[in-house]
């Protein structure tokens, strides 16, 4: 056999090595074991808050099919807070995936994907009110001025320590139901909501809070990434490469910015934050990690701010 030939033939023989293994990496995959991610339950009964980030999860799941495999998404039977939710994640009973607003203290526990999965939207604060309660608030003018207004905030929630850093006034409640409660009860003077969950809280709890409305002059804002956590285990290791791995799949091809524009549209399109008063504060709990310097991932909400003319 000539050298010409000998060297065809083998370049005929890695092509046909190539398309076995290729073949048999396919037909492994069809045929392994799914990857299981749990997530918690809602809340509440008119919690609607994480639906765009499970369907985000979905969408990296399914991107990354073809390298990883199948996959089994579902909901934990039991209901849960969020707290809840963090320690069946943190002891291994059941749930393996949260999406939770992040703190130094919670990336030491779980491990963190550090992408904001709505471009940090939930650190832009409205507040719900007992419709009253609106006169006074008219005169807000500084921070000061927010100061003596109570804030009614989950005692386990992160933004309890950002507004006290900040001089505000904190009342914590347990349980996210009991604090339209507490807030139509007038335990508190404002419920400081993101954004990307008041409107439809409005609108799910007309029935029992009939009396509650949207305040209309003032916005807060603090930079608070919502994460996807895993547990820090091998298993939960791989779990959250395999989503990482898609979420930065779904930025290149350009589906991420347009599921989130879709879901910033859609939430925004009956909330006016033109020409509000904006509070700007710090957010003393993210860690060293948190990638505030990548722009890609955060939106400032220019235009929809703006003043009008």
């Amino acid at each position: 056999m000539s050298r010409r030939t000998y060297s065809a033939w083998a370049f005929v023989c890695l092509l046909l090595s190539c398309a076995g293994a290729s073949a048999a990496t396919t037909a492994a995959t069809a045929t392994a074991e799914p990857m299981r991610y749990v997530r918690p339950q809602a809340e509440g009964v008119v919690d609607r808050r994480l639906d765009y980030y499970w369907d985000l999860l979905r969408a990296a799941l399914d991107v990354t099919r073809s390298r990883y495999g199948p996959y089994e998404l579902r909901s934990h039977p039991v209901l849960m807070n969020a707290e809840r939710a963090a320690f069946m994640l943190d002891a291994d009973q059941g749930v393996t995936v949260i999406a939770r607003t992040t703190s130094r203290e919670r990336e030491k526990k779980h491990l963190p994907i550090r992408i904001p999965l709505d471009k940090g939207l939930t650190g832009y604060r409205l507040f719900l009110i007992q419709a009253q309660t609106q006169g006074r608030v008219d005169n807000v003018r500084t921070l000061a001025d927010l100061a003596p207004f109570s804030i009614g905030q989950g005692n386990n929630w992160v933004d309890v320590e950002i507004l006290r850093n900040a001089g505000l006034t904190v009342e914590t409640g347990m349980g996210y139901d009991a604090l339209f409660q507490m807030l139509s009860a007038g335990r508190f003077d404002l419920f400081s909501r993101g954004v990307n969950e008041i409107w439809r809280e409005l609108e799910d709890g007309k029935a029992r809070n009939p009396g509650l409305v949207i305040e209309k002059n003032l916005l807060l804002y603090y930079p608070l990434p919502r994460y996807f956590f895993f547990a820090r285990t091998p298993e939960g290791e791989k779990l959250a490469k395999r989503v990482e791995d898609g979420l930065r799949e779904l930025i290149r091809s350009g589906a991420f910015e347009r599921r989130y524009q879709a879901f910033k549209t859609a939430t925004l399109a009956d909330l006016n934050l033109s020409g509000r008063r904006v509070f700007r504060i710090q957010n003393p709990t993210l860690s060293e990690e948190t990638p505030l310097d990548d722009k890609r991932l955060w939106d400032n909400l220019t235009k929809e701010l703006k003043a009008p003319r």
